[in-house]
């Protein structure tokens, strides 16, 4: 059914629409026309370009491009920079305790990895798409979801023009309905259609509940005598301590370039936490500071984290169609890498959908595709590690270390994780306790050499919206922010108080 607010739009029928061409979406698109050069797949892509919205820099688990396309290396792929050092340290305020690799669980080691610029990857991915004939339509966002009862038959791309309260605006265009046998959903962490669908379909009940990090990266082009490619750097501890989950990496790339990178687990309870400034002060540390040093900061980008693992997988296929990657959460936690699932993720997907439309089927649910997902490559790097993040969020960082490593041992050698499968059980919006319970963090200001305010770092991001444009953030309630939020969680921020 049609929008009948909106004039009524035109619409293209297609085997396969896919929504977001990052790693799992072009991965699919690929897979399904190698599986059959017949089908009529479309990608859409909200950006700019492919890669525009991508975060760049990652270390890549080769496993999903090599099962997709087994002579990458042939192609020229953009995967060149293998990992030849990898390093993981504790931090404290003045110095670091680096962890020997021989106690680490297997599955934490990088050799055989790659760092990569994903956005460089997602390009390359789209020219292979591209030339088995994919098409991708990129500054074409998927706005609405089209439901013919409770199937899923489409969605609307292309509309334009709309105002900030979201109603037409003299340039308005009501953009295209665009119909699928299937549609592929790999919008990313928290995507608005992913949501409205698992929201709609209840596809969560029985699952446990999503949980989310933050992670914030800035890309430094270095002092080349401290620059050693094929470096990878992990660390836990100072500055967060026992305020919240997380911690940082330092990849060194290519052309005296290093991406660094801060997560910060959502479920932190003291409600002045500010993972932005958490990032910054990291890069104070000594450790950090010395690499820095006499180096640039060319970007800066943030992007939400799904990080529930396999107990908060929803269930992943409804009538008409599948989630893939982070829309359902595929994010291996302790490994920090998700492109590998993402990529498997649409493999899957697009080998469900290419038997079911040459049986003639359509418009049904693809049952064997969630079966592929929780039984096969995914399911087991996710069940590996399915423990750590609940051991971290109840005991803090050196049990949760001990417990975790026995179980990712466990699991690896055995199959099956000593701890069983805990639980996450409450929220990350729960964990937040009230302002009155906890005092304000004193944040050192940003000295403009190492480390930057957030407004300046914004500039750094490329971003560009236009003023009048929807804000795609939207609250069920708009009066809680000042209700609510301000009074009982922001007591003594300075902006609320008036200092």
């Amino acid at each position: 059914m049609t929008d009948t607010n909106h004039p009524a739009r035109e619409s293209m029928e297609y085997d396969v629409v896919i929504v977001g061409a990052g790693p799992s979406g072009l991965s699919a698109a690929i897979r399904l026309k190698q599986i059959d050069p017949d089908l009529s797949v479309v990608v859409l892509e909200k950006g700019s370009e492919v890669g525009a919205h991508i975060l760049s820099g990652a270390v890549l688990d080769p496993i999903g491009l090599n099962r997709l396309i087994p002579d990458w290396k042939e192609r020229g792929a953009p995967v060149r920079t293998a990992v030849t050092d990898d390093n993981f340290y504790v931090l404290g305020e003045g110095g670091q305790v680096r962890v020997p690799n021989w106690p680490m669980p297997r599955l934490m080691n990088n050799h055989g990895n790659y760092i990569v610029s994903m956005g460089s990857v997602c390009r390359w991915l789209a020219e292979q798409a591209e030339e088995l004939g994919v098409e991708i339509f990129p500054g074409m966002a998927a706005s609405q979801v089209v439901w013919d009862g409770d199937r899923v038959k489409g969605v609307v791309a292309g509309e334009m023009g709309l105002q900030s309260d979201g109603t037409p605006g003299p340039n308005y265009e009501p953009g295209m309905e665009l119909h699928g046998k299937y549609v592929f959903i790999g919008e990313g962490v928290r995507g608005s259609l992913a949501k409205e669908i698992i929201n709609r379909l209840n596809l969560s009940e029985g699952h446990e509940p999503q949980k989310y990090g933050l992670g914030m990266k800035e890309i430094w082009e270095v002092d080349p005598s401290k620059f050693q490619k094929g470096r990878v750097v992990h660390t836990m501890g100072w500055p967060l301590g026992r305020n919240a989950g997380g911690g940082s990496f330092i990849y060194h790339y290519e052309d005296n370039l290093v991406m660094l990178g801060f997560v910060v687990h959502l479920n932190y309870e003291n409600p002045y936490l500010y993972p932005y400034m958490e990032f910054q002060r990291f890069k104070h540390h000594p450790m950090v500071a010395e690499l820095l040093e006499g180096g640039k900061r060319i970007s800066y980008g943030a992007r939400a984290i799904s990080e529930g693992g396999y107990q908060s997988l929803p269930e992943l296929s409804f009538a008409g169609g599948v989630l893939l990657g982070c829309s359902a959460g595929m994010v291996n936690v302790p490994r920090i890498k998700g492109n590998h699932n993402a990529m498997i993720s649409g493999i899957e997907a697009a080998e469900a959908a290419a038997a079911a439309i040459a049986a003639g089927r359509e418009g049904d649910r693809l049952s064997d595709y969630d079966t592929a997902v929780r039984t096969g490559a995914i399911g087991q790097d996710l069940r590996k590690v399915r423990n750590v993040k609940p051991a971290w969020s109840r005991y803090g960082l050196w049990p949760s270390l001990i417990l975790g490593g026995m179980d990712m041992w466990g699991a690896g050698l055995t199959g099956r994780n000593i701890l069983g499968g805990w639980k996450h059980g409450k929220t990350d919006a729960e964990a937040t306790g009230k302002a009155a319970k906890f005092k304000p963090i004193d944040y050192p200001k940003p000295d403009g050499k190492l480390s930057f305010d957030r407004l300046t770092n914004v500039a750094f991001s490329f971003t560009n919206h236009g003023e009048s444009q929807p804000c795609h953030l939207k609250l069920k309630d708009p009066t809680i922010p000042i209700r609510v939020n301000l009074p009982e969680y922001a007591l003594n921020r300075p902006w609320f108080t008036g200092e």
